[in-house]
């Protein structure tokens, strides 16, 4: 493995050791939900949430996309 891979591997173990991303993570694998949906389920803000989101998306933990208002 090159150094590079090694790096890659750490952002995203580091990504995942985050409480938060990690409910993030299982309420996405259950069914999938909606930055308001999380919202009320974790019980915190909106910008914390897509702060969280936009982590996971960076490292292609996740996806995401859009459904008129609604990001999914």
């Amino acid at each position: 493995m090159t150094e590079k891979q090694f790096e890659k591997y750490a952002e995203i173990f580091k990504a995942l050791s985050n409480k938060t991303r990690l409910q993030i993570i299982s309420g996405v694998m259950k069914d999938e939900c909606s930055v308001s949906m999380m919202v009320e389920k974790l019980k915190i803000p909106q910008s914390t949430i897509s702060q969280h989101l936009r982590v996971l998306r960076n490292l292609k933990i996740i996806k995401g996309r859009r459904e008129g208002s609604k990001r999914c």
